[in-house]
């Protein structure tokens, strides 16, 4: 059994939870942007995150109630948390109130610079172009162990 799959048993064995399936991932794209975002939702003050429909090429979109093992950048797990809602919405249509919850910016042009950049990047790696049009996977959830 893999580090993540036991943090996954404590978790179900400590919490009481009935086994089901799970996603296992880290924030962004490069390490120290990967494990400052962990911080954050460690400390309680991200409580979203709005990857592109991009980065779900080839797996399935998150579903209210899903759980997900978030590591850090080297793979270690940390936290688990559970989606509490899910919206796909046109880049352009987010607002600050939804941004906010991301817990990373003071405003909403700093958190659009930031997010431009990463969807760029992932839009590269995926053979896509970024839009204002593009959609976001806006998905909420709470920090239900760590």
């Amino acid at each position: 059994m893999n580090l993540i799959e036991t943090y996954w048993e404590k978790f179900l064995e400590e919490t009481n939870t009935p086994n089901q399936p799970y996603t296992s991932w880290h924030f962004e794209l490069n390490e120290k942007l990967a494990n400052e975002l962990l911080e954050l939702v460690l400390e309680g003050k991200k409580k979203a995150t709005a990857p592109s429909i991009y980065d779900f090429e080839n797996e399935p979109l998150p579903e209210v109630g899903d759980y997900s093992v978030i590591t850090n950048w080297s793979g270690e797990p940390k936290c688990i948390i559970q989606t509490t809602s899910v919206q796909i919405l046109p880049f352009k249509d987010v607002t600050f109130e939804l941004a906010r919850l991301e817990g990373e910016d003071e405003n909403l042009e700093s958190w659009r610079e930031g997010h431009i950049r990463y969807y760029t990047q992932v839009c590269k790696a995926t053979n896509q172009e970024f839009t204002w049009e593009m959609p976001v996977v806006f998905e909420q959830f709470e920090l239900v162990y760590k």
